[in-house]
């Protein structure tokens, strides 16, 4: 859907880190080329952050019963989605923070734990030097002025029934601000944000998604914040509208000195406006970087993946595709190990199995292929097609050597239980959950265990 910036459109127009993790999340904080102060205090520290969710059916449901317990043979097992497991991160004031993750890793729960609009389960948001976790409603809503919220949806975050200039006074109502002048206040913030002030007393539905989104942006400001969350909040527009509002939250933040954290599944977007990038899967942070740093030179193998999705413009431009096999695992029982293992193509070999990099580059590929059932691990060309060098030595090769036999008789489920049986399960990836490290001399930090 097109923008008309003169005039709105019509209704008929659409691990936890512990101790030394700490120290590494709190050094990683700086960008190279930003505006904002690297030296700084943190504005925002989070520290091992969860939110899980009761995902438990009815409570008969959950009864259990043993023989063996006693006088009291039941017990209720609850189980819980794991949306938020133990993140940590800083803030710095004036900054932007990317976070991206596929859809379903808890980018948004996180946005909003962090601003309480649901409650942490346990950790630590520390806002200017106060814990927001251990504060009451009303000692919250005290505070909630200096952090606001844009969500992704700019139709269903605006109230049809309000005109904009009642949507944009409203924070100020409830916190008490500007009361002899709030409508010169919105006229002044619609126009801030590329509306014009006669926009006042129109309805959200007479305009454009980009310019809702623009009043999304002059509400939260409207109380001065110092800290604003944006969810995806251009993901619901299209690319010429999307510069457009992007062009305007950056001189919003350079004219108010203010700090966001930018979620978005873009990476051309998130490329385009932030210092810092936090990657996010299943739940906990697997890799934060400066973004220059992180674009060029990606450590994490699912952070590989996601800057392998994003399209060439330019067609005699090759580049190496990094595959993901399988599906997201639930977050109510999650792998062990690195959460990452079962699907990454750069699982450490397991140590007792003293395979070379080409071997264990080829088992791994053979071990896909029978994980997917592919024809060509089971017909006769397969020990060529795979180990075209010889099977690897020892015990290796006789798992291999057998693991052919029952594809080729079409028995791929048996096939697939010994090929994890002898190189998945003994490897580091599944049975360690991996420390977050810094790799290298650049100011970023990894959790994987080839750089542990």
């Amino acid at each position: 859907e097109s923008e008309s910036e003169s005039e709105p459109e019509s209704a008929s127009a659409s691990a936890s880190a512990g101790d030394a993790a700490d120290a590494a999340v709190t050094a990683n904080a700086v960008a190279t080329g930003s505006t904002f102060d690297p030296d700084a205090d943190p504005l925002l520290s989070v520290r091992d952050l969860r939110k899980y969710f009761d995902a438990s059916d009815g409570f008969l449901d959950r009864l259990r019963f043993d023989r063996d317990a006693g006088l009291l043979p039941f017990s209720a097992d609850r189980e819980h989605v794991r949306a938020v497991d133990g993140v940590s991160f800083d803030i710095l004031p004036g900054e932007t923070l990317g976070l991206v993750g596929e859809s379903g890793c808890g980018k948004s729960t996180l946005a909003r734990t962090l601003l309480r609009l649901v409650d942490p389960t346990s950790g630590d948001i520390v806002f200017d030097g106060e814990n927001l976790a251990e504060l009451s409603k009303e000692e919250l809503r005290k505070r909630r002025k200096r952090m606001q919220f844009v969500f992704q949806d700019p139709q269903a975050s605006l109230d049809p029934r309000m005109t904009v200039g009642e949507i944009v006074e409203e924070p100020m109502r409830a916190h008490g601000l500007y009361e002899g002048d709030r409508e010169g206040r919105a006229r002044e913030l619609l126009e801030t944000v590329g509306l014009d002030a006669d926009h006042y007393n129109r309805y959200p539905h007479q305009f454009s998604g980009g310019q809702r989104q623009r009043v999304n942006l002059a509400r939260a400001l409207s109380v001065d914040p110092d800290f604003i969350v944006c969810d995806e909040p251009t993901s619901a527009l299209d690319a010429s509208v999307q510069a457009q509002v992007l062009n305007t939250m950056k001189e919003l933040q350079d004219e108010f000195g203010l700090t966001y954290l930018f979620i978005s599944h873009d990476l051309s977007v998130i490329r385009h406006v932030c210092d810092r990038v936090a990657v996010m899967y299943l739940g906990e942070l697997v890799e934060l970087a400066d973004k220059d740093d992180l674009f060029e030179s990606p450590k994490h193998p699912y952070t590989r993946a996601l800057l392998s999705s994003i399209p060439v413009p330019d067609p005699r431009v090759s580049r190496e595709t990094v595959p993901l096999s399988g599906d997201v695992p639930s977050p109510i029982h999650p792998p062990s190990g690195c959460r990452f293992h079962t699907r990454c193509p750069s699982l450490v070999a397991p140590a007792e199995l003293d395979l070379s990099d080409d071997e264990w580059d080829r088992v791994r590929r053979f071990v896909r292929a029978v994980q997917r059932e592919s024809p060509d691990a089971a017909d006769d060309d397969a020990r060529a097609t795979y180990f075209p060098d010889g099977l690897p030595a020892g015990d290796a090769g006789e798992a291999v050597e057998r693991a052919l036999s029952l594809a080729a008789e079409g028995a791929w489920r048996d096939a697939a239980s010994l090929l994890t049986e002898t190189f998945v399960e003994p490897s580091v990836c599944t049975s360690e959950v991996p420390a977050l490290e810094s790799p290298d001399e650049l100011d970023r930090i990894v959790s994987c265990h080839h750089y542990s």
